[in-house]
C-alpha cells in the first residue's frame, strides 16, 4: 500500500480553499463593522440647535478624516474585496465539473442487481466474457475505443466475477472494498500543481520565508513597539516627556495652552513646507488688537512673550491653538482646516497633562489643566465669558450683553436665571446684539444643558456608625441635573438624601465595585428582574460645542482636596452616566436625584479633617462646583465603647430588676420618665438606622455651591 498526493490540476478544491480563507477574514471584519459602537460618542443623544457656525464645512471635514484615520474606511474596503473574492470563488465552485472518485462495485460492472443469485451471476459473466473477449470483440472506432480499454474491461469484469463467488477474493472485497485487498490511497491537495512542478518550489519557500520571517515579526513587533510608544492616555511617551518638563506649580491657563503644544503628534499635522506657510498671517491675526481683550485672540502678556520664544513646528502649533481658541477666521481654508485638525489633538494631550499634575498632587495647576480643556471644548480663550459657549455670541455681544464697564463675566446660570423681559431686554434691544430668532435659538440651547447641582454630600462608612481609623469611608454626593433656568424646580425630598447600604449578601454592593456581565439583577423579593425593568445606565447628551471637530459626551470629575495645603486628597472619579433619566420624553427634566460616590481609606489619626470637594464638568465653562465638607474620625477603641454602651437595653417589667427599676422611677402604676433628646435621638439611629442621622453624627457639611475658582 502507498499514498500518493495529488495536486488540483483541473482547479476542483483550489476555489474552497480560497473560500475558507477570505471567509475566516471578513466575516469577524464585517461582525466589527456592524456591532453597535458601546463609545458614549457614538450612543448619547444631542443638544437640539439649528446653529451652525461659519466654517462648519471645515468642522464636518474633521471629522469625517479622524473616520478614516481610525481605519474604519480600510476595514470597509477590506470587507468588501473580501466579498468580491468570495463570490467569484463561489461562481468556480458551480461552474467547474468536478471528478467524482469511482467506487468499485462488482455488481454495477456486471450489471446486475444485488440480490441476484449465483446462477444469474455465471449466467451474466458468461455472457459479458463472450462479447468482450479481446480475441474476438472488435473496438468501435465512432465511440474513440481503443483495444486497451477491451482488455481492460474483460479484466474488470473477471475480478468482479471473482470477487463474488470465489470465497479469499470474496473476503477481499467484504473487508478492503476491493478484490486485490487493501489499496493505495491519495490525497488531494487545494493548490495548483504548477506551484511546486517547474522548478517553483524555491518560489514557494521563498514565499514562506518573507511570511514567516519577515512579514510576521513586523507586525508582531510594529503592534509591541507602537503600544509601548504610547501612554495610558494614548498619547505618545516623548509628549508626556515635554509636558512634564513644562509644569510649573504656578502655570496658568494659558500656559497649559503652550505647554500642549509641544507634542509630538502635532509634527504628523504639520509636515514639509506647512511649518513655515502661513504663520506670519496667523499671527498677525491672533495678536490684532480685540474687543475685550487686549489681543484678538485672548493672549496675555505672558503668552505672547511664550509665542515670540518658539520656533518651527511649536510656534505654528501654538498659534493655530489660539487662532481656535479665539475663533480667528484665517482667511484661508487650509489654515482654517489645520486650525480645526489641532485642538482635538490638543485635548487628548491634556489628560494626560492632568495626570501629570494629579501626580504632583498640587491644586492650582490641575484646576487650569481642567479649565484648558473646557476651553478647547468651547473654542474660547481663557477668562472669557462664558456666554461665549451660547450660539450666535460673539465677544462683543457678550460685553454688551453683561456690562461694558463691568469686570466680572456673567455666567450661563445668570443669565438664565434673570427675569425674562430683563433677560430679553439686553440680549436683543441692545445695537449689536441677538435677533429675536436668535434670542430664541439660544434659550432652547440653555434649556438642554445638563447643570449638575449638589444637594448633600457626607461622608459614611457602611454598616457603621461611625468612621474609625483606618476604616474604608465612602464620600457621598446627592446631586440633580437642572439645566440653567429652569422655572418650578420642585424641592428635595429628605428620603431621596439617604443613601441605604446594599445587603449583605451583594458582595458588589459592598466592594463598590460593577456586578459581572453575566449576573442577573434580583429584586428586594429576590427574584430575578427582568431585562425590561432593570435600570440601564442613561447617558447625558453630547457637549454642545459646534466648533469643535469631534463628538464629546460630557464628563464629571469629583475629587477631594486639603483645603489647608491645598492639594489633592483623594483622586478623581469619572462619572459619564446617570442610573436614572435626566429628561422626560417631552424634553423637560426630570429632577431625579443622582448618587456619585468616592471610596477611600480613612486618615490612621483620629480628629477632625475638614475636605473641599470639587466637581468639574470637562466640556462647559463655569458649571463646576466645589463644596466643604468635614470628616471626623473616631479611635476604633472608643467607638466600640460607645457602641456596646448603646446596645445595653433597660431590664424587662416583669423581671425583680425591672421593678426596681420602676419604683425608682416613679412607682409601678406612674407615667414613664421622660428621656433626653439626645437620647432618643441615639435609639432611633439604633433602629431605624436613619442615614441623615448617620452624617449628622460623622461630617458636618456646608452646603453653599461656589462656582468661582480656587
Amino acid at each position: 500500500m502507498s499514498t500518493d498526493y495529488n495536486y488540483d490540476e483541473k482547479a476542483q478544491f483550489f476555489p474552497f480553499f480560497i473560500l475558507t480563507i477570505t471567509g475566516l477574514v471578513t466575516l469577524p471584519l464585517t461582525y466589527t463593522l456592524l456591532k453597535p459602537s458601546k463609545e458614549l460618542e457614538n450612543t448619547a443623544p444631542r443638544i437640539k440647535s439649528d446653529f451652525k457656525p461659519k466654517d462648519d464645512n471645515l468642522v464636518q471635514g474633521q471629522k469625517r478624516k479622524q473616520w478614516r484615520r481610525e481605519r474604519r474606511l480600510k476595514r470597509i474596503s477590506t470587507v468588501a474585496v473580501g466579498y468580491l473574492v468570495i463570490g467569484w470563488m463561489i461562481y468556480l465552485i458551480m461552474v467547474t465539473a468536478r471528478t467524482v472518485p469511482k467506487i468499485w462495485d462488482p455488481y454495477s460492472i456486471l450489471g446486475i442487481s444485488r440480490s441476484a443469485s449465483e446462477k444469474d451471476i455465471k449466467s451474466r459473466y458468461r455472457k459479458l466474457s463472450l462479447t468482450y473477449h479481446p480475441d474476438k470483440y472488435v473496438p468501435d472506432p465512432a465511440s474513440n475505443q481503443t483495444a486497451d480499454d477491451i482488455t481492460n474491461f474483460y479484466v474488470e469484469i473477471s475480478k468482479a466475477y471473482k470477487a463474488l463467488t470465489d470465497e479469499e477474493i470474496r473476503n477481499n472485497y467484504i473487508q478492503f472494498g476491493h478484490p486485490d485487498g487493501k489499496q493505495s490511497f491519495s490525497i488531494g491537495i487545494a493548490l495548483p500543481k504548477f506551484i511546486v512542478t517547474d522548478g517553483n518550489g524555491k518560489y514557494v519557500l521563498l514565499v514562506y520565508g518573507l511570511l514567516l520571517g519577515v512579514a510576521l515579526p513586523y507586525v508582531v513587533g510594529s503592534w509591541w513597539y507602537g503600544t509601548q510608544r504610547v501612554t495610558r492616555e494614548k498619547v505618545l511617551v516623548a509628549s508626556a516627556g515635554n509636558f512634564f518638563k513644562e509644569y510649573k506649580e504656578n502655570i496658568s491657563d494659558g500656559g497649559i495652552v503652550s505647554a500642549l503644544s509641544s507634542g509630538e503628534e502635532f509634527k504628523d499635522v504639520l509636515k514639509g513646507n506647512k511649518v513655515d506657510t502661513g504663520l506670519g498671517k496667523i499671527e498677525t491675526l491672533i495678536l490684532a488688537e480685540g474687543d475685550a481683550a487686549p489681543t484678538a485672540a485672548g493672549l496675555g502678556v505672558k503668552d505672547r512673550e511664550k509665542l515670540e520664544e518658539l520656533e518651527g513646528v511649536r510656534r505654528k502649533t501654538l498659534a493655530l491653538l489660539w487662532a481656535y481658541l479665539g475663533r480667528i477666521n484665517l482667511n484661508d481654508s487650509t489654515l482654517n482646516d489645520e486650525k480645526y485638525e489641532v485642538a482635538p489633538l490638543a485635548l487628548a494631550m491634556n489628560e494626560s497633562f492632568i495626570s501629570i499634575c494629579l501626580a504632583f498632587g498640587a491644586m492650582p495647576p490641575l484646576l487650569s489643566a481642567y479649565r484648558a480643556g473646557q476651553c478647547l471644548i468651547q473654542a474660547i480663550p481663557p477668562n472669557a465669558s462664558p456666554l461665549l459657549q451660547l450660539p450666535h455670541i460673539t465677544q462683543s455681544m457678550a460685553q454688551a450683553i453683561q456690562g461694558r464697564n463691568t469686570k466680572t463675566h456673567l455666567s450661563i446660570q445668570q443669565f438664565a436665571e434673570m427675569p425674562e423681559y430683563q433677560r430679553r431686554k439686553i440680549a436683543t434691544d441692545q445695537a449689536g446684539t441677538l435677533t429675536p430668532k436668535q434670542y430664541n435659538d439660544v434659550m432652547a440651547v440653555v434649556r438642554q444643558i445638563p447643570l449638575v447641582k449638589v444637594e448633600k454630600v457626607f461622608f459614611k462608612v457602611m454598616g457603621e456608625r461611625y468612621i474609625t481609623t483606618g476604616s474604608l469611608v465612602q464620600f457621598v454626593a446627592k446631586v440633580r441635573v437642572i439645566p440653567p433656568g429652569t422655572a418650578n424646580v420642585p424641592g428635595v425630598n429628605e428620603l431621596d438624601l439617604e443613601d441605604v447600604d446594599p445587603d449583605e449578601g451583594d458582595l458588589d454592593g459592598l466592594l463598590g465595585r460593577k456586578p459581572p456581565k453575566n449576573a442577573k439583577p434580583k429584586g428586594i423579593d429576590e427574584k430575578p428582574v427582568s431585562p425590561e425593568d432593570e435600570e440601564k445606565p442613561v447617558q447625558p447628551p453630547l457637549a454642545y460645542a459646534p466648533y469643535f471637530a469631534r463628538d464629546h459626551s460630557p464628563r464629571w470629575h469629583m475629587f477631594l482636596a486639603e483645603s489647608k495645603q491645598n492639594r489633592v486628597a483623594v483622586p478623581p472619579f469619572t462619572i459619564a452616566t446617570f442610573s436614572k433619566p435626566l429628561f422626560d420624553e417631552s424634553g423637560r427634566p426630570t429632577f431625579n436625584m443622582q448618587t456619585m460616590k468616592l471610596q477611600f481609606q480613612a486618615p490612621p489619626q483620629p480628629g477632625s479633617y475638614t475636605f473641599v470637594m470639587h466637581l468639574i464638568c470637562d466640556s462647559y465653562i463655569g458649571m463646576d462646583s466645589k463644596m466643604e465638607a468635614t470628616l471626623i474620625v473616631e479611635d476604633s477603641a472608643k467607638a466600640a465603647e460607645i457602641a456596646s454602651e448603646d446596645e445595653i437595653s433597660e431590664p424587662e417589667e416583669d423581671s425583680l430588676a425591672g421593678q426596681m427599676n420602676a419604683l425608682k422611677s416613679g412607682g409601678l402604676g406612674g407615667a414613664p420618665p421622660k428621656r433626653s433628646k439626645k437620647a432618643v435621638r441615639a435609639d432611633s439611629s439604633d433602629e431605624d438606622s436613619d442615614t441623615e442621622g448617620e452624617v449628622e453624627e460623622t461630617s458636618d457639611t456646608d452646603t453653599d455651591t461656589d462656582t468661582d475658582d480656587e
